[in-house]
């Protein structure tokens, strides 16, 4: 009895001193191309909100409209309109993948590690259906997609070690953030209605694929100059004398 007693304490002096963690939030650094004018506009928006909308609801939007732009991706392989189609649910996937966060900081309620966790799970299962749905479109070869995929996970997984080891939570890379790759990917499929192939290097190719392969290279370029950057900076502030 005395032994489960101990042990009862013992649970309970870790989980209170767990309780009493602080979680110190990343400095987040946003500069892309649009963040001053989206800040403004998102500010703007939340502020405006009305009080049954929570952060939670607008990131449920962000997710299921993820997934709805990778079926229709899909379906678009019958009906070229539906890329039409996932050019609005890549609108509604900024609006709650980007106001969640503005909205609970207007609010002041904010929850740093819940947010920061399933956000960035969410991203990720959302990229998964987004790209499935790209490789079985016809209009990319599914290599080139899942090439998208594997080196959007590689950067992310980069972006989540900085943010822990380093404090800092990189948005953007080169100028460029979610909201760029969004509208990037919004006239790709406007693009696709009219021209699905096109000239590169006195060679046919599919739009997607020379996108894909593009977009590829710029990750995996994003990708090394982080984790170069990154592995100097803390090999330099963790020197073994």
């Amino acid at each position: 009895m005395e032994s489960a007693v101990g042990i009862g304490k013992t649970n309970y002096a870790a989980s209170a001193a767990r309780s009493e963690l602080e979680f110190a939030p990343a400095e987040r650094r946003q500069e892309s191309l649009l963040a001053p004018v989206e800040k403004r506009v998102l500010i703007w928006m939340a502020q405006r909100t009305p009080g049954w909308i929570n952060p939670d609801h607008l990131t449920a939007l962000g997710f299921l409209a993820q997934c709805m732009a990778g079926l229709c991706y899909l379906l678009a392989r019958g009906n070229p309109v539906f890329l039409l189609v996932g050019v609005s649910c890549l609108a509604l996937n900024w609006l709650g993948d980007s106001l969640d966060g503005t909205l609970a900081r207007v609010r002041q309620q904010q929850r740093p590690r819940y947010g920061f966790y399933v956000d960035h799970v969410i991203d990720s299962i959302g990229a998964f259906f987004l790209m499935g749905g790209l490789a079985l479109s016809g209009y990319i070869q599914p290599a080139v997609a899942w090439g998208m995929l594997i080196a959007f996970l590689l950067l992310s997984v980069e972006t989540y070690l900085a943010t822990y080891t380093l404090g800092k939570f990189q948005l953007s890379h080169f100028k460029f953030g979610p909201t760029e790759i969004r509208i990037l990917l919004a006239i790709g499929n406007i693009a696709l209605l009219h021209h699905s192939v096109v000239k590169a290097l006195g060679m046919q190719v599919r739009l997607f694929d020379l996108g894909g392969i593009i977009a590829i290279a710029g990750m995996g370029l994003m990708f090394v100059v982080s984790t170069v950057q990154h592995t100097w900076k803390l090999y330099h502030e963790e020197r073994v004398a």
